[in-house]
């Protein structure tokens, strides 16, 4: 059996998927969660195959839990529920470790091939970000450190140069400050640097942000 995790903060979805899924003799839909703390204790708890994640959630968002469970040994696979499939959240949430990327309107067999993708260790990507994905690979051979960075972190790491706390970061991009953290956490490991000091200096040094840009936020 495929055991399998739903987390989506609308009851509507999580009725809808635990209804698909629980047509095929072979998925057990094993628990249900409304956010991303929920999901991460319910993961440790029941230990699913696969879990199926929204991004956009009150409290810890799915990005958080993604960058979470990164590296964790013996993670479940993650299909990422999306009805955006084409913007910057995709390639963020490939690089965090999605397995899948599915947007909320695909018909019922696009979402059941995803399943037994990810329980088997394989990927269903939306042709849009797969297109997104060739593209960064092209434009990111010649564009040096910074092309270690994906676009949001490209962001987070000009409001470091500019001097923003992570709550500031946060309301200016709309995400959660424990997705601003997971940012600055992979900045710093992309390109060596021990703080997010180190991480402002090499910004201005970069040009994503002039000093004097830097210079009038501080005044």
């Amino acid at each position: 059996m495929i055991r399998i995790l739903i987390v989506d903060d609308h009851e509507v979805v999580r009725q809808g998927l635990r209804f698909v899924l629980e047509q095929e003799p072979d998925f057990q839909v094993v628990g249900e969660c409304a956010d991303g703390t929920a999901a991460l204790s319910a993961i440790k708890a029941i230990r699913p195959d696969v879990v199926m994640l929204d991004l956009i959630m009150p409290g810890m968002d799915g990005m958080s839990v993604l960058h979470t469970l990164r590296g964790e040994d013996g993670a479940p696979a993650v299909i990422v529920l999306t009805s955006a499939p084409g913007d910057e959240r995709a390639l963020e949430a490939v690089r965090a470790g999605a397995s899948s990327y599915v947007s909320k309107t695909a018909g019922v067999e696009r979402v059941v091939e995803a399943v037994r993708a990810a329980a088997s260790g394989g990927s269903v990507l939306d042709p849009v970000v797969t297109a997104l994905l060739v593209r960064e690979v092209r434009e990111s051979k010649d564009a040096g450190p910074l092309g270690r960075l994906s676009l949001r972190e490209r962001e987070v790491l000009a409001a470091l140069s500019h001097g923003r706390s992570n709550r500031e970061i946060a309301r200016t991009l709309s995400i959660g400050e424990q997705t601003v953290k997971s940012y600055v956490s992979s900045i710093l490991a992309k390109l060596g640097l021990q703080d997010r000091t180190q991480a402002a200096i090499f910004g201005l040094q970069q040009g994503v942000v002039t000093l004097g840009e830097a210079l009038r936020r501080r005044e």
